[in-house]
């Protein structure tokens, strides 16, 4: 049995694709960014002349706050996480998302991969993460 679900109150996907997956006890979040439901981003600012200034540390933290926040619409925890994949525009940017990381997760945390990116959907978004998490089956319990 599988659940799949788009999530009230989070950015809708840019695409035909849930937010999350629910399989028997694995959960499954697609790439998620700093978008608001507004399709505004956090981490970044844009002056009256057009300069544009990112920001990886708040950015990084909206997007675990947002895996959070999916992860709770199907009854889970980022403690629940057992694996994460992020992606980087930018691995200059590498130094504040450990940072931001280190603050949600410590090495009993979930196994991680950090890769750089040509780009990602929009040009001001410098991460996105994608994770699975492992939840044991309400129904069945071990």
């Amino acid at each position: 049995m599988s659940e799949s679900q788009v999530v009230a109150g989070k950015a809708t996907p840019r695409g035909r694709f849930p937010h999350v997956k629910v399989v028997g006890d694995l959960i499954f979040v697609s790439g998620t960014s700093s978008r608001r439901p507004d399709n505004t981003f956090e981490g970044v600012e844009v002056d009256p002349l057009g300069v544009t200034d990112l920001d990886i540390r708040a950015q990084t933290r909206a997007v675990i706050e947002n895996i959070r926040d999916i992860l709770a619409a199907v009854g889970a925890r980022l403690e629940d996480l057992v694996q994460v994949t992020t992606y980087l525009v930018n691995m200059n940017d590498f130094g504040g998302y450990n940072e931001v990381y280190a603050d949600f997760f410590d090495e009993a945390g979930p196994t991680r991969t950090t890769v750089a990116v040509h780009q990602l959907p929009h040009p001001h978004l410098l991460i996105e993460m994608q994770a699975i998490a492992h939840r044991p089956n309400q129904e069945n319990p071990a």
